[in-house]
């Protein structure tokens, strides 16, 4: 008995010192500012403990240092004192230093740092803090502790950006100011990226292209974006792929799949590797469809530099010659065995739909692509009048895809009236159906059957010269490319449907499928791709100007079609309040076809629709204007910034299309018009000192209208909502940490969207909408690094630069979002859209190891 008392005492006792011990440490954090209260960037601050000897003379013991971020944030972890000092110092500036007697657990401290008028005698310095363009930069970081239901992806985080949206948490795929999926153009190291073209739902795609690990910068533009990049008409993500310096890895885990990177370099060469892989078995079994989900998608990217030795000629000196490649196989393979759905909907007049299955769907989609570069630099100063820099690059890429879709399912369905009842047992296909006494009145039954046999191989060589040109205030952009395009593709899929012992549709002479559609098709062609562009800045007594003109030219020998493609924008930053920045920005941009829009249908006598590839297609064009602007200010001693930009598209040669799940289906004819009009606003900056955060509001009306009646005598078409169109939409990344316990931090990521408008089958001119889009999904963090855990400064532990706890919670309210909608029918024929819900609340558990 009293060994056990000495045991609990000296527990107690040692509890008792590790809790002192963690109350010793101090945080100090704040801000550095200059003059114009404008956060210095990288500047340095450190904490030192005053000893004096008993001769009285004081020395410095160095506690800690760091530097500040891009906001001029700092903070710093210390043991506690009796005196600290702190000093504040950065090249061009003045230092400060303070004294601090009583250090408590928390301190504020905010500096400001005056310019040292003796080192900037004869140089005058000019530098204002705002986005150039409309190219707005992201901080791909954020993306190792967003919340993010699809693994962790580029695209998961550009969803809460002004004039994007997202109404499926299971796809990387993303709506821009109401343009479709395809209308959005992905650049990585300036080579343009493909993704399958077969992908029908979020449940069978896999990660993005893009791996957030080996990303350096991003940037990404909604509209008015210039002539270098491609013929997409909505948006373009421009991502660049970082060279490590020394040899850094990481390597994760979590319920929805595993990630090993690893990356090296010095001065002369560089290499990153990324593996990958991806199950959504646990979040597709949050969906209202039972069965048996097999999901598996892995892949592997490399990234490799080399840089050649350098050369000095006469007049023209030339940096070291950098060669690269790029290099990703990627392999998806979905695999469903439904078994049964069971929904109610309807509001106060509810419906229940019960749907019993057998069947199999088996899906592939194997993907491969290899770029070759070489990129040199010159330095021109000798043979022009002032100092030039031109850089020219050459690339060869490569991209190809087989994909292979099959499924044969069977479904017996029931309808009734009023909510579900969860008690009655599940019935097998075929079995006879009656409603006894309690249940629901029946309103139909029906049998349906859906077969498909569908596979497209793909492959796509392109060769690119691009070069630069820069003297004093102008950047010449200049490229030329040529590719080739080879497709087959192979599509036999239909529907049966029996209600009430009839099949549907019935004519009352013959038996007819529901859908049926068929073909054998295949595709060589090539296109011719050019671009210049020149950027021009220049400074008047009212401020900065920066003017952008420049043009593509497209030309495809499939329809023989040449596009001319103009583009122009113009920046002021005016002098009186260097705090704002205006643009505006305008252009013709065109949709080129490139397989999918090509497919147009015939149908024939037996009601079996054959697909052929219309060679009159045109591209789709749209014209751009986008006016917008930027306001950067301090609230609270934190930096922020306010941005607005009002947009107009106007698109003729429109291709109608319509939306299900994540497939689009395009009509295969330049049949209609639209148009797309809206503002946006985003605040961005530190709501909690040192973290940053945004909000982003967005309205925008976008129509479409056909251009000419559906049949002889009838109407002109009226305007009606496109696939895409969202009136609204609100979304937030919020971070936040306990001021007392920094490496605990929280993250939220939320959108309010309303639904798009979905379509009656075969009737693309009658039409509702789906229910508004809302999500929130929690995350927080733990991080252990040297600074806040004792055990990461052991030797054992050198290696280790930090590593994390996240736990996540998808769909925080847990409400039930719409998808899609699937028609049944009832005993009168009377058609009933049923919906399609995603995702309810799921949990995530994420542990992240850094190496160095």
């Amino acid at each position: 008995m009293r060994d056990k008392i000495i045991r609990i005492v000296n527990l107690w006792i040692l509890c008792a010192c590790a809790v002192c011990s963690y109350a010793r440490n101090s945080r100090i954090y704040g801000y550095v500012v200059d003059q114009d209260n404008v956060g210095i960037e990288l500047a340095n601050v450190a904490a030192w403990r005053d000893v004096r000897s008993d001769e009285e003379r004081s020395t410095k013991e160095l506690l800690g240092g760091t530097a500040t971020n891009k906001n001029g944030y700092y903070e710093l972890l210390i043991e506690e004192t009796d005196t600290v000092v702190l000093t504040y110092s950065m090249i061009g500036y003045t230092s400060v230093q303070q004294r601090i007697i009583d250090v408590r657990d928390v301190l504020n401290i905010n500096v400001q740092l005056l310019t040292d008028e003796q080192v900037l005698t004869e140089i005058e310095v000019r530098g204002i803090k705002h986005t150039q363009g409309t190219m707005d930069h992201i901080d791909a970081t954020a993306t190792r502790v967003m919340p993010d239901a699809t693994g962790g992806s580029i695209e998961s985080l550009l969803i809460t950006f002004t004039g994007v949206s997202q109404t499926n948490e299971l796809s990387s795929q993303y709506n821009v100011r109401g343009g479709a999926f395809d209308e959005n153009s992905v650049y990585v190291n300036g080579i343009e990226v493909h993704r399958p073209l077969l992908i029908r739902s979020g449940q069978q795609e896999g990660l993005s292209f893009v791996n957030p690990e080996m990303v350096e910068n991003v940037s990404f533009s909604a509209g008015g974006y210039g002539a270098q990049y491609g013929d997409k008409m909505s948006s373009v993500l421009d991502i660049t792929y970082k060279r490590p310096q020394s040899f850094e890895a990481s390597l994760s885990a979590s319920l929805l799949g595993a990630q090993v990177y690893v990356g090296h370099g010095d001065s002369t060469y560089s290499q990153m590797h990324g593996i990958r892989y991806k199950t959504s078995k646990y979040m597709l079994g949050g969906l209202a469809t039972s069965g048996n989900y097999q999901p598996t998608y892995i892949d592997y990217q490399t990234y490799l530099t080399w840089k050649a030795v350098s050369r000095q000629k006469s007049a023209v000196r030339s940096q070291p010659w950098e060669m690269s490649f790029l290099g990703n196989v990627s392999l998806n393979d979905y695999r469903f065995a439904p078994d049964s759905m069971s929904e109610s909907f309807g509001g106060q007049n509810a419906k229940n739909l019960a749907i019993y299955y057998e069947g199999q769907e088996k899906d592939r989609f194997l993907t491969a692509f290899a770029a070759l570069g070489a990129k040199g630099r010159y330095k021109l100063s000798a043979i022009s009048s002032q100092p030039s820099e031109v850089e020219i690059g050459f690339d060869a890429s490569g991209f190809y895809t087989n994909e292979r879709e099959n499924f044969d399912i069977t479904g017996e369905y029931v309808l009734s009236e009023g909510p579900s009842d969860n008690s009655q047992p599940t019935p097998s296909v075929g079995q006879q159906i009656n409603p006894g006494e309690g249940q629901s009145a029946v309103l139909g039954t029906g049998i349906f059957h859906q077969h498909a046999r569908n596979s497209l191989e793909a492959g796509v060589i392109t060769l690119a010269h691009n070069g630069i040109w820069r003297a004093g205030g102008n950047t010449l952009r200049w490229g030329v490319s040529g590719q080739a395009e080879m497709i087959r593709d192979h599509i036999s899929e239909w529907e049966w449907r029996d209600s009430a012992g009839y099949s549907m549709p019935n004519d009352g002479r013959s038996m007819e499928l529901y859908y049926s559609m068929r073909g054998d098709s295949s595709m060589l062609s090539a296109r011719v791709q050019g671009y210049i562009q020149n950027e021009h800045k220049w400074h008047t007594t009212s401020g900065q100007w920066i003017l952008t003109v420049g043009g593509r030219l497209q030309w495809w020998s499939w329809n023989n079609e040449v596009l001319p493609s103009p583009r122009a924008s113009i920046e002021w930053v005016p002098g009186w309040k260097r705090d704002f920045c205006f643009r505006l920005a305008t252009g013709l941009y065109y949709q080129a076809p490139f397989y999918k829009e090509l497919r147009d249908t015939v149908t024939d006598d037996l009601g079996i629709t054959r697909i052929r590839l219309n060679r009159d297609l045109r591209a789709q064009r749209s014209v751009h204007v986008v006016l917008g602007g930027d306001y950067y200010f301090r609230a609270w001693g934190r930096p922020f910034k306010l941005t607005a930009e009002g947009y107009y598209k106007y698109i003729d040669r429109m291709e109608s299309y319509t939306v299900d799940n994540v497939r689009v289906r395009y009509s295969g004819k330049n049949d209609s018009q639209g148009y797309a009009g809206g503002l946006d606003l985003k605040l961005y900056g530190e709501l909690v000192p040192g973290a940053d955060s945004w909000i982003s509001f967005s309205t925008m009306v976008a129509r479409q209208r056909l251009n000419q009646p559906s049949s002889a005598g009838s109407q002109q078409p009226e305007w009606i909502p496109s696939p895409t169109e969202q009136r609204y939409n609100f979304s937030m990344l919020f971070q936040d940490y306990i001021p007392q316990l920094p490496q605990l931090k929280f993250h939220i990521k939320m959108q309010f969207s309303e639904g798009q408008p979905f379509y009656a089958p075969r009737n693309n001119q009658s039409w509702g909408r789906m229910p508004t889009y809302k999500r929130i999904d929690l995350g927080a963090t733990y991080v252990f690094n040297a600074q806040t855990a004792k055990f990461m400064r052991a030797p054992s532990a050198k290696h280790v630069k930090q590593w994390a706890i996240q736990f996540e919670v998808f769909n925080l309210v847990g409400w039930k979002n719409v998808n899609s909608y699937f028609w049944v029918a009832d005993a009168y024929g009377q058609q009933w859209a049923s919906p399609n819900y995603l995702t309810g609340r799921r949990y995530n558990l994420k542990i992240t190891v850094d190496l160095r």
